[in-house]
């Protein structure tokens, strides 16, 4: 009798195991898909092999800088950006056992917002265009983000760890430092003129095309090293899933692990959103998808979080240009158009979703 459980057990575990290999490679084959149809679609339309033999330097001038100055670099931020942010997303569900949980929860991008007004204001004056001063400075805007980004981490965390970095504690503490930014920027947007208003405005709305091959390279470093990191832990992370008791059963220091993963996934939502603005719902729904797909062993919900969240943001950014007919609208806005009625989807469908 047990021997037949014990078979039972482990054919469904590879049959679990076949299924999460298979989402996986689908995803990696539709990545690289949409990846190269990309470079297809803009302002402007170049045939097949014009557009390919420009990626290689032949061709055109300008459509070989097209090509490899415009819509390449917006091609690998839709990967880096995307999988950052499901992975991000995927390790604050699991932290904090809570599958509202994304990569914004601590606040991070409201404290980005209003470190990216604060230098847009210091960068411009009363009768110099925003987008002039900011021109000057390519990467003061960012830097600014980035900073107060992660001192809402920084002060999220420090609190956070008077009650052990329980996940009630996380988030209310994650909310109530969001608000506080949100007010601050409001009290920014006040004041402003109208042309540093307009600058604020354009740059909150999430916008790839901002991404340099130095910027994709910065945080695609970020993300792969964060990645292989919550691989290496992906056991730990399977027994914080199984509860908190299970966990410290097995060894597992939970307040240790949660600090590193929180802190970790805060990083990358940090540079993501100084880098490109805020893109919202890519990190919530990535994570569900291959939650119901793949299941909850971390091994498999990491590679297949990181690509569905490049797959769904590449089909976004193609989607914005098609719909804007060369003109690309906020990728950010898209997102949250196709996201918000997919996760009411995912809420109130029948099959709960695993933690």
């Amino acid at each position: 009798m047990e021997k037949n459980v014990v078979t039972a057990s482990s054919e469904l575990l590879a049959k679990q195991r076949k299924k999460a290999l298979i989402f996986i490679i689908s995803m990696l084959v539709g990545v690289l898909l949409l990846f190269f149809i990309s470079f297809l679609v803009g302002t402007r339309y170049y045939g097949f092999a014009e557009t390919y033999q420009a990626l290689f330097g032949f061709g055109d001038s300008v459509v070989v800088r097209v090509v490899n100055r415009v819509r390449l670099p917006r091609a690998i931020a839709a990967v880096v950006v995307g999988a950052g942010l499901a992975i991000s997303g995927l390790i604050m569900q699991t932290c904090l056992k809570n599958p509202m949980a994304s990569p914004s929860t601590m606040g991070v991008s409201n404290a980005a917002t209003l470190g990216a007004n604060l230098a847009i204001l210091f960068l411009t004056g009363s009768t110099t265009s925003s987008f002039t001063a900011v021109s000057a400075s390519p990467y003061a805007i960012s830097a600014f983000a980035l900073l107060f980004a992660l001192i809402c981490t920084s002060v999220v965390l420090a609190l956070s760890s008077l009650r052990r970095f329980s996940p009630t504690t996380v988030v209310l503490v994650g909310v109530a430092m969001g608000s506080l930014f949100q007010a601050l920027v409001t009290l920014l947007q006040y004041f402003a003129d109208d042309v540093q208003l307009s600058t604020i405005v354009s740059w909150t709305f999430g916008d790839l095309e901002r991404m340099s091959m130095g910027e994709n390279g910065i945080l695609g470093v970020i993300v792969l090293a964060a990645f292989i990191l919550f691989f290496l832990l992906s056991y730990r992370y399977n027994a914080l899933s199984g509860g908190e008791n299970f966990a410290r059963s097995l060894g597992v220091r939970t307040s240790t692990l949660r600090f590193v993963g929180l802190f970790v996934a805060s990083l990358i939502t940090a540079v993501a959103v100084s880098f490109v603005g805020i893109i919202g719902f890519v990190g919530i729904i990535a994570p569900h998808i291959c939650k119901r797909i793949v299941g909850s062993d971390h091994r498999f919900l990491l590679p297949a979080s990181a690509l569905c969240g490049s797959f769904l943001l590449l089909f976004c950014d193609i989607a914005t240009r098609l719909i804007g007919q060369g003109i690309a609208l906020p990728v950010g806005a898209i997102t949250a158009i196709i996201g918000a009625p997919f996760f009411i989807f995912i809420v109130f469908s029948r099959k709960e979703v695993k933690q």
